[in-house]
C-alpha cells in the first residue's frame, strides 16, 4: 500500500510541474524583459540569426535554484 501512496504523490508533483510549465509557456512571451536582457547575444546576418539568451538563462537558473531550495527545506 505504501507503494501506491508514493506513486500518487509523485503523480501529483509531476502534474503540478506540468501546470507550472504550461503557465510559464503561456505567460512567458508576454513578459517584456525576458529574452532581451543586457548580455543576451544576438547575431544577425543576411539570412541567418543566432540568438543566445545568456543573461536570461542565468537569471532563470538563479530563480529556479532559489525556489527549489525553498521547497526542499521542509
Amino acid at each position: 500500500m505504501a507503494e501506491l501512496s508514493s506513486l500518487g504523490k509523485a503523480l501529483v508533483v509531476l502534474g503540478l510541474l506540468l501546470v507550472v510549465l504550461g503557465v510559464a509557456l503561456w505567460v512567458g512571451p508576454k513578459v517584456p524583459f525576458l529574452g532581451r536582457l543586457p548580455g543576451d547575444i544576438v547575431i544577425k546576418r543576411d539570412n541567418f540569426t543566432f540568438y543566445l539568451p545568456l543573461t536570461t538563462m542565468l537569471v532563470l537558473s538563479l530563480l529556479l535554484t532559489l525556489v527549489l531550495n525553498l521547497l526542499g527545506r521542509r
